[in-house]
């Protein structure tokens, strides 16, 4: 049996130079649009246990300090990491996200229906295809 790896600071920032990152780790990364601008951060990810596809990134946008935040999924297909922003990028303005399905509860996540509109408003095929 292999030895854990010892969490020290150099062993994790070795583990972010790699192509996996552990969700834990995608928590709170900052999501950004094509221009820059800071649009929100990643609340959580959200896995089919099933399959084991990354979903949905369930992420924040707007509010201040945590009050009058909205949250919305991202089909985990939108979002791409960007390693001189140390975060991901949407190609969507911010408009675009306030005009979302909005994501109310952990149920809708796995109703189809809804992730195929979720799917279709983002005119990209649901991830279980």
């Amino acid at each position: 049996m292999a030895s854990p790896i010892p969490q020290t600071q150099s062993t994790l920032e070795q583990r972010e130079t790699y192509s996996l990152i552990g969700a834990n780790k995608v928590n709170g990364t900052n999501i950004y649009n094509p221009k820059g601008d800071h649009l929100g951060e990643v609340d959580e990810v959200m896995i089919d246990k099933l399959s084991g596809k990354v979903a949905y990134a369930v992420a924040t946008f707007g509010g201040f300090l945590g009050l009058g935040q909205s949250r919305y999924a991202l089909p985990w297909s939108v979002l791409s990491y960007d390693t001189g922003k140390s975060g991901y990028v949407v190609n969507l303005d911010a408009d675009t996200l306030k005009k979302a399905p909005r994501y109310e509860n952990e149920a809708e996540l796995s109703d189809r229906e809804w992730g195929t509109r979720l799917h279709d408003y983002y005119g990209i095929p649901p991830y279980w295809l």
